[in-house]
């Protein structure tokens, strides 16, 4: 799994000439963004509010300083899952109401399955692909010293946090290494699909088991440097948290808002509980 993140400048912060002007944003104002984004985005199951919230996500990708190439290469998984839904819906859906659209065999796919399930597809991504834009353009150690110095939090938990962040493409080379080594070693699923899953289960469980390995051995090192000492903690790294964070606060808010009183206006508003 490459990493398209910009390099970080001096101190922890990004440089002011790579990515748009949201990407320079402070951390913590983007993680904030993106969860008053989504909130919105759950409380209905028609698909006009999600395709609104995905169409202004896909408008302010720039403003990020992110390629769509880069977007899509990252995001795939969430495509591949809402593909996923509505197939799982379409052919195993309990009621089938609506119009009869075409039948597949003994199943018929109908209007109401259909927009139950694009829906729902709809909204697996515009929930989640927030946060792929957001972490796109976050350094790890920004967003620790903001978990710190603006949302309090504990000291063990953000410099963990920051940890977890700094394993990720770790994971990512390491599953390569455990393909490339065991194809050295003639182990290859060939066209058999079913040699595929099971190759794909061993190498995922021996994945696994180096994370833990390497997790317990990561949390021992950062126990005998002091890490959970109680003793208050200074930070080499001040973070700014100013108006522009502020105004990326309201206007995520916003335009989540904006999105749910469309669907409404327009009569498709489907509450989720209700």
């Amino acid at each position: 799994m490459g990493d398209d993140r910009p390099e970080p400048g001096h101190g922890g912060q990004q440089d002011a000439r790579i990515g748009g002007p949201l990407g320079q944003r402070n951390a913590l104002a983007k993680v904030g963004a993106a969860v008053l984004f989504s909130a919105p985005l759950l409380a209905t199951v028609d698909p006009v509010t999600p395709a609104l919230g995905i169409a202004v996500e896909l408008a302010v990708v720039p403003l990020f300083g992110v390629r769509y190439r880069t977007l899509a290469r990252r995001a795939w998984p969430l495509l591949l899952s809402a593909v996923g839904v509505v197939t799982t819906l379409v052919l195993f859906a309990a009621e089938r109401t609506g119009a009869v659209l075409v039948h597949l065999g003994p199943l018929a796919v109908t209007t109401g399955v259909l927009i139950t399930a694009l829906g729902l597809a709809l909204r697996i991504v515009a929930v989640a692909l927030p946060g792929v834009l957001v972490f796109a353009t976050i350094d790890p150690t920004e967003l620790a010293d903001a978990l710190t110095q603006h949302a309090r939090a504990p000291h063990r938990f953000a410099i963990g946090a920051l940890a977890a962040f700094r394993l990720v493409p770790l994971m990512g080379r390491r599953w390569q290494a455990l393909t490339l080594a065991r194809r050295a070693r003639g182990i290859e699923a060939g066209r058999n699909p079913v040699a595929a899953v099971r190759l794909f289960a061993s190498t995922a469980f021996a994945l696994l088991v180096g994370a833990i390995r390497q997790g317990t051995r990561l949390a021992v090192a950062m126990d005998a440097r002091g890490f959970d000492a109680g003793t208050p903690r200074t930070s080499a790294r001040r973070s700014r948290f100013g108006g522009a964070d502020v105004a990326l606060l309201l206007a995520a808010a916003l335009a989540g808002a904006l999105a749910l009183a469309v669907s409404v206006l327009l009569g498709t508003f489907r509450p989720l509980i209700g």
